[in-house]
């Protein structure tokens, strides 16, 4: 009995609010060797969250059947806890505990009866008051109910487990700058070889170790750059290509060219046919979405790789009904798509010797080459051959940035675009953003690159704000 209390005092209790199981079901398996408990009340919030065709509800339903596997084979003395072990989830050895009579609800005088948090943060209390000799932890992607627990003195923390990293200037950025010494250290035993009007070099070296597949990396002298892409890698060698130059005006892309450093990478990616999904980052103005269609234009109407441009971008609250807007998907689509048209303005007049009929043709013809969709609708399709743009995709979860790419079919590119400093989806932060977590999973995928723009292009003065304010 003694080892027993010894034991059940090395784990902690974590009591769960709602938000969490619905921001991610999983997490009744997330917390190893510690026990969860779920009060009432976050029961009954799952009950009435679950009708709908939202993501929150389906998370609602997900997590009512897990806790009903979990239920089903409990001991009928309940209150001894269920264990969350399984075949599928061995990593959890907890135990599940859910609230009881023996559990008693001691709220403050001060706070209102009957109120959802306020019922959760009785539960802890009493738990704390059961179990003296144990930490009990209120686990809430809420921040004002870690305020309010830790105003009573009780310990609360964020539902850390979703998070891709902690920190986000950690976040893989595509790019790599060479030290001055680089070729002194890796260019002694080099190869090199020229093939279709492009560079090869067969490096050695220690720094071959940190490179990534389709990652750049640059070298800029006084006199001349050095800028290549990694197409092979190991711990002792690599392979570098260097790049299309598309800051050169005849090398330009529909009229556009690389303004800076890290758009040329873009263009080298997104111009790439056997890169099939490019991530790209980045403060407002650098032109994530110019370069992102000006590279879809080029490839569809001209190339012919793909039959068809699908852009579509994050509904902010996602996935609720956008069916009080009139007119077909597209049109109700339309007010959320004012980023598209002022790119197309200006894709539009890089054409100067058009004229007004000319460029009204052009036009018409991209429009009727480009499908906005709306992510509503996504689930269950196979896309072949589309060039699909997901804008906005920081406010995507994981799981739905992952249905998302999922529907990619033969011959189809994704690019996903996003500012992770913008995120406006409740429950995401830049950690746990779906954008992060794709960066991290595809980096070093042979078919897969990535950037995070840093220069705004747009105007000194948007370029100033973005500094300043």
């Amino acid at each position: 009995m003694r080892q027993r209390k010894k034991a059940v005092a090395d784990t902690k209790l974590f009591v769960l609010d709602t938000n969490v199981l619905l921001h991610d079901p999983t997490s009744l398996y997330r917390f190893e060797e510690h026990d969860i408990c779920l009060p009432m009340f976050v029961l009954e919030e799952l009950d009435n969250k679950k009708k709908g065709t939202t993501e929150v509800a389906r998370n609602a339903r997900q997590a009512s059947r897990f806790l009903d596997e979990i239920v089903s084979d409990a001991p009928h003395n309940i209150e001894e806890g269920i264990s969350l072990k399984s075949d599928l989830h061995k990593n959890s050895t907890g135990r599940l505990f859910l609230q009881t009579s023996f559990i008693k609800q001691e709220l403050p005088h001060n706070l209102e009866l009957g109120k959802a948090d306020n019922a959760i943060l009785g539960v802890v209390i009493g738990l704390q008051e059961l179990q003296p000799e144990r930490s009990v932890i209120l686990v809430s992607k809420d921040i004002n109910m870690r305020i309010k627990a830790r105003a009573l003195g009780l310990e609360a923390q964020d539902y850390f487990n979703d998070k891709v990293l902690e920190d986000t200037d950690l976040l893989y950025t595509g790019v790599l700058e060479l030290p001055h010494d680089f070729w002194e250290t890796h260019g002694r035993d080099m190869k090199s070889w020229i093939k279709d009007g492009q560079t090869f070099y067969h490096i050695h070296g220690p720094l071959c170790a940190a490179f990534f597949v389709n990652q750049f990396v640059y070298r800029e002298e006084d006199d001349a750059g050095f800028y290549a892409i990694v197409l092979e890698q190991n711990d002792t060698s690599a392979v570098l290509r260097t790049l299309t130059d598309y800051t050169n005006s005849k090398h330009s892309v529909w009229g556009i060219v690389a303004r800076n450093r890290e758009q040329n990478f873009v263009l080298n990616l997104l111009l790439n046919p056997e890169i099939d999904f490019v991530t790209l980052l980045g403060q407002a103005g650098t032109g994530k979405t110019l370069l992102t269609l000006a590279a879809g234009l080029m490839q569809t109407l001209e190339a012919k790789l793909y039959s068809e441009i699908i852009i579509t971008r994050v509904t902010v609250p996602i996935g609720e009904d956008i069916g009080f807007l009139p007119g077909t998907e597209e049109e109700k689509m339309t007010p959320w798509m004012g980023a598209l048209e002022d790119n197309l303005d200006v894709l539009n007049k890089t054409d100067e010797d058009a004229g007004d009929w000319g460029r009204a043709a052009t036009r018409d013809l991209i429009r009727s080459r480009i499908k906005v969709k709306s992510l509503n609708f996504m689930r269950g399709r196979t896309f072949l051959n589309k060039y699909i743009i997901i804008d906005e995709s920081q406010n995507l979860t994981p799981k739905q940035m992952k249905t998302l790419i999922t529907r990619a079919g033969p011959g189809t590119k994704v690019v996903c675009m996003g500012n992770i400093a913008q995120i406006d989806t409740p429950y995401l932060s830049e950690g746990s953003s779906g954008l992060t977590y794709v960066v991290d999973r595809f980096k070093g995928w042979a078919h897969g690159g990535h950037i995070t723009l840093l220069r705004g292009e747009r105007s000194r003065l948007a370029d100033h704000a973005g500094e300043v304010l």
